[in-house]
């Protein structure tokens, strides 16, 4: 059967992510932070994949879109839940053996735990999206209060020599108690070192409520914090996979759909289940 070109899109409350797949291949993919406009940062990510993979607009078959956004993406053929799309990515980008059995996904503004079968199948989730706690922009908040790069916090970390405790779940009232711990002189090793202890306890209590079983993948940005992911280790007690582009697992799995018989072009969207 011949393959067909589809685009996942992902669009997140702080970063936009495309992936382009023909068959079972990914072509190309791009991430931009999502800006003021969500649906100008699409269209220009998806534009610019297509042209630097020399294809064309009207050579594609179907777009389906995910994300905090999803329902902006005005070109989108389908629409799925980021629930259904980090599933399927995960599963997809898990490498070969057993499917995961769990997922923590850690975004921008909420953080997701998602339990799959013995097949790969979405059974339950949890989700945290009250509060920045536990997620990335909480993580943004920290760095900026101790001026330091995000990318950063991870090596930073991992040099601490002690975790001094970072006890509030209020992004606002944490930020104070960095400043006063930075006031007290304490090292910024050891304070991110608490930021990530604190995350990390939040995080697996959300994942305990659906069981931590199997395989567990870690996606999303903050998975590339290594300091992060040795907390979320430590206060698991599992040992954590990470895909090799942990951010764009939520834009494969929409591929992913698309690829496997999403709506054809110009086919009414989908309705999301969430």
């Amino acid at each position: 059967m011949a393959h067909r070109l589809v685009a996942g899109i992902d669009v997140g409350s702080t970063t936009c992510k495309v992936v382009l797949a023909d068959g079972p291949d990914v072509v190309g993919s791009a991430i931009a932070a999502t800006g003021a406009n969500s649906q100008r940062t699409v269209e220009r990510l998806l534009s610019g994949l297509l042209a630097d993979c020399g294809r064309r607009r009207a050579g594609l078959a179907c777009v389906v879109s995910t994300g905090y956004g999803r329902r902006l993406v005005r070109s989108a053929d389908q629409i799925v839940s980021e629930i259904t799309a980090i599933a399927r990515g995960a599963a997809a980008l898990s490498g070969r053996g057993k499917p995961p059995r769990t997922v923590i996904d850690i975004g921008g503004q909420d953080s997701k735990v998602i339990s799959l079968d013995e097949w790969g199948i979405l059974r339950d989730f949890t989700m945290n999206d009250k509060c920045a706690a536990g997620t990335g922009r909480f993580l943004e908040v920290m760095a900026r209060a101790m001026e330091v790069e995000l990318d950063a916090l991870g090596s930073l970390s991992l040099r601490a020599e002690k975790v001094l405790p970072v006890n509030s779940l209020c992004t606002v009232f944490a930020e104070s108690e960095v400043i006063s711990l930075l006031s007290r002189g304490e090292e910024v090793c050891d304070i991110v070192a608490g930021i990530h202890a604190s995350i990390a306890k939040r995080v697996a209590a959300m994942a305990r409520k659906v069981c931590v079983a199997g395989r567990v993948v870690f996606v999303g940005g903050p998975a590339l914090n290594a300091g992060l992911r040795r907390a979320l280790e430590m206060e698991l007690g599992v040992k954590l996979f990470v895909p090799k582009h942990p951010q764009l697992v939520a834009a494969f799995g929409a591929a992913e759909i698309a690829a496997a018989g999403g709506a054809a072009r110009g086919g009414a969207a989908a309705a999301d289940e969430r």
